[in-house]
């Protein structure tokens, strides 16, 4: 019978299931996968593990939270090879994703921020209500300053879908259009790109414009901060691996 972890003597893969509700047979697999270390075999060819194993273990089901399963899975083939600087270097790649995904938040949330004055701005007393119609793509050009042919590219990457007036077949952008129009301007002069843009105007579109995105803007970062915090969980738990094995 196995010893326990304080003991130093070697472990069976029931007693590095039971730790983490997982299966022996869970176990075996993360070893075949170079997960964990290969184990030694008894003359019966029994598996047996030893304290480092179960440290391996605990690594990587550490890490999977903010690296995902095929990241760690990587950390963890790399470390167990002696290869570091790979490992660490896929740690490092996670955390750019993550600093990445944050500046797109924060992107996100200034063409949000800059969208209001512009669509909510009160008509004057006395004017009259802004007309159906909406702005042809000449003038609304004009008001960011870019060319027509810039909105007309914008259209082709599905940014924006203006319709047709009936009479002259001119595009012509309403109020919703003129919110993408001014939301993709915002993150385009932020340096994204337009197939990075797309998803998030279909988000802005589908809650019905950026009032309704507030509650998925504060999940979104309560998304974020917890995969911050599961990447500490996951280096710290590496790190005591890597101490493991001297």
């Amino acid at each position: 019978m196995g010893k326990n972890l304080q003991s130093g003597g070697q472990l069976r893969p029931i007693d590095l299931a039971r730790g983490h509700g997982l299966s022996t047979q869970a176990v075996r697999n993360y070893e075949e996968a170079g997960i964990l270390p290969a184990a030694d075999r008894t003359a019966h060819g029994y598996r047996t593990y030893t304290p480092s194993h179960a440290r391996a273990l605990a690594a990587f089901l550490a890490l999977v939270p903010g690296h995902g399963h095929a990241t760690a899975t990587a950390i963890m083939r790399a470390v167990n090879a002696g290869a570091l600087d790979a490992a660490f270097r896929c740690v490092d790649e996670s955390h750019a994703r993550l600093l990445e995904d944050r500046r797109t938040l924060q992107a996100v949330e200034r063409a949000l921020r800059d969208l209001t004055p512009a669509t909510a701005a009160a008509p004057a007393p006395g004017a009259a209500p802004p007309r159906a119609a909406g702005l042809f793509i000449g003038p609304l050009a004009r008001q960011l300053g870019i060319r027509p042919a810039t909105l007309r590219a914008w259209e082709r990457a599905g940014l924006v879908r203006p319709r047709r007036d009936p009479v002259t077949g001119y595009r012509v952008y309403d109020e919703a259009d003129v919110r993408d129009v001014r939301m993709a301007h915002q993150l385009r002069r932020g340096g994204y790109l337009l197939e990075q843009i797309a998803p998030l105007i279909t988000q802005v579109r589908a809650a019905g414009g950026p009032g309704p995105l507030e509650g998925a803007l504060g999940d979104w970062h309560r998304r974020l901060s917890a995969r911050g915090r599961a990447l500490l969980s996951g280096a710290a738990e590496l790190e005591a691996y890597l101490r493991e094995r001297g």
